[in-house]
């Protein structure tokens, strides 16, 4: 889809991030648990690089659950049946918002020790 205007392109992301809002509850989770720290910070009034901090993990986390779902979608949908390498990418790409998760995690208790 080449050519297309940037609002068109806009929009095909945002229905991209609205279906695998509506379809994955762990990024429903990951969006609630982005939405506290950022409320944390806010209630805390911590300095703006703890806010950059903040920002650029909790963006990780959601980017690497939206690569999972998009990558969970098209292989659910080319090759429904059960098949090992479709397992091992499905596994693979959770593995990669686990790690994801876990650096978040390190940034929490950099903040909470700070």
């Amino acid at each position: 889809m080449k050519g297309q205007s940037f609002i068109r392109r806009l929009s095909f992301a945002l229905n991209g991030m609205r279906l695998a809002f509506r379809r994955e509850s762990s990024l429903r989770l990951h969006a609630v648990a982005g939405t506290a720290v950022l409320l944390i910070l806010w209630i805390t009034g911590s300095s703006v690089l703890w806010w950059a901090i903040a920002g650029v993990t909790i963006g990780l986390v959601i980017m690497a659950e939206l690569f999972n779902a998009a990558l969970e979608t098209l292989a659910d949908h080319l090759h429904p049946e059960q098949h090992p390498e479709i397992g091992a990418a499905k596994d693979i790409a959770a593995g990669a918002v686990l790690a994801a998760a876990l650096a978040a995690i390190v940034v929490a208790v950099a903040f909470i020790l700070r």
